[in-house]
This record gives C-alpha cells, sequence and structure tokens, in this order.
C-alpha cells in the first residue's frame, strides 16, 4: 500500500491550508491518485498553532488523519515542537530557518532554509511563503510532478498573481533541491 501522509504547519494566517488543498488537488485533480486534506488550528486562529494534513495514496483513503507522518513542514518553533513527534523513521522535516532554531532529534531527513526571507527578499512578497513551502514539498516529497502541481497552483490563484505564485513555486522547489 503507497499511503503517504504530509503535514503543513506553522502559524494560523501564513497559509499553510491553502498549500495543503493545493497539494490535495495536485495530487487528486492532476495526478489521478487518491488524496485527502484535513485542517485545525488553535483558538486563536492566526498566530496559534496551525496544521493541514495531507493524505496521498494509489489505493482509497481509510483514516483522513495523519498517523506517522512521512513529511513535516514545520514554519514556526511552537509547530515543529508540537508536530514532529509522529515523524517516521526516513521521513522529511523541512522547516524555516530563521524561525525554527532547536531541532528535534530523530532518524529524519532535515531541510532547512529561510522560507519566509525567500518569499520576501527573493520573490518579492511575504504573502507567497506558502507557495514556496508548497513548491519545496513538491521537491522532498516527489509525491507529485513538479509540472502538476504548478498547474495546481495557477489554477488556485488569483490571475493577477500568476507570475508571483510562480516564481514562489519554483523558488521553494529549486531552494529545496539545493539545500538537501
Amino acid at each position: 500500500m503507497s499511503r503517504y501522509e504530509l503535514r503543513f504547519s506553522g502559524a494560523g494566517g501564513q497559509g499553510l491550508i491553502t498549500a495543503g488543498i493545493i497539494m490535495a488537488k495536485a495530487a487528486s485533480i492532476y495526478e489521478g491518485k487518491q488524496a485527502v486534506q484535513s485542517q485545525s488550528y488553535g483558538p486563536e486562529a492566526r498566530g496559534g498553532a496551525s496544521k493541514s494534513e495531507v493524505i496521498i495514496s494509489d489505493d482509497p483513503i481509510d483514516y483522513p488523519k495523519v498517523t506517522q507522518c512521512d513529511a513535516l513542514l514545520a514554519m514556526t518553533q511552537e509547530a515543529c515542537n508540537k508536530y514532529s513527534h509522529d515523524l517516521k523513521e526516513g521521513g522529511v522535516l523541512l522547516v524555516d530557518s530563521d524561525l525554527v532554531t532547536t531541532l528535534p532529534k530523530g532518524s529524519f531527513k532535515t531541510v532547512a532554509f529561510p522560507i519566509i526571507n525567500t518569499a520576501k527578499n527573493d520573490v518579492g512578497r511575504e504573502i507567497v511563503a506558502n507557495i514556496v513551502a508548497l513548491g519545496a514539498m513538491v521537491a522532498l516529497t516527489g509525491q507529485v510532478t513538479r509540472e502538476n502541481a504548478e498547474k495546481a497552483v495557477l489554477s488556485s490563484v488569483p490571475e493577477a498573481f500568476l507570475e508571483l505564485n510562480k516564481k514562489a513555486f519554483s523558488m521553494g522547489y529549486e531552494k529545496a533541491l539545493a539545500a538537501s
């Protein structure tokens, strides 16, 4: 069985639920796989720890929540502390190196680069940090092709922001490969 579990986590308002939805869309609509996406966030929505989980499988998905996380994105230290406990052996932990300074111990691969700063300084808008992170997750997990993920991104954002999001996705994809 090929069940792959991803978790996008960080602070409410960082767009991680959107990133999860786009990942699930890439897997289901453009790759023809089974995918489910679920989300939760703390009571203080903006600022509190939030997570978006995506399960991708070739077979029907019987349980929509992460049980053994294959890949975790942690955009804040709080999210890393809270959600890294079930990262499986051989999994991938992607962190924003500016915000996550204490890394959990375990036999998984850690990839770190300044995700928010990349969005702000290299792409030009901090608001697309979630798409930078999504590009990185696509590169690191190999669950969907770069092309199909990009199609999912472009079909999910307003027309006025297509180029910005395309650049953000590519920047995250490239930086993750370079950092891994």
